[in-house]
């Protein structure tokens, strides 16, 4: 198994970030995990957008309508590894560190992050 917090030569933005606010990045696993899963209205959402493709004659266009607010994929370990490490990953993945580590500033009752602030 992999460690996940980064050693001392290969630091990033997202590594000296978590280090300032004392943030264990297994806290950002749990937040993300628990901050994306699915509720009940977003398979809601889900379904209505399925059902009207289904409907529609064209299936090549998605109806347009409300977005869920949970996309159903938490972090990774290996995508918080490699975002630690300064290597590139994708800017949902950004989003969804990001929206993981302001739960957790949020318990820790202190002011939001910003994309820049992380990468």
């Amino acid at each position: 198994m992999e460690r996940i917090d980064g050693d001392a030569n290969s630091m990033s933005r997202l590594s000296d970030y978590l280090q300032k606010a004392a943030i264990d990045p297994r806290r950002v696993l749990t937040a993300s995990k628990k901050i994306e899963a699915l509720q009940p209205s977003d398979r809601a959402i889900r379904l209505t957008r399925r059902l009207a493709r289904k409907a529609s004659d064209t299936p090549d266009k998605a109806p347009a309508g409300e977005k869920p607010a949970h996309t159903g994929r938490p972090v990774s370990r290996s995508t918080l590894h490699y975002a630690i490490e300064g290597q590139p990953i994708s800017g949902a993945a950004k989003t969804r560190i990001l929206r993981a580590v302001n739960s957790v500033l949020k318990q820790k009752k202190k002011g939001e992050a910003t994309l820049k602030d992380l990468f």
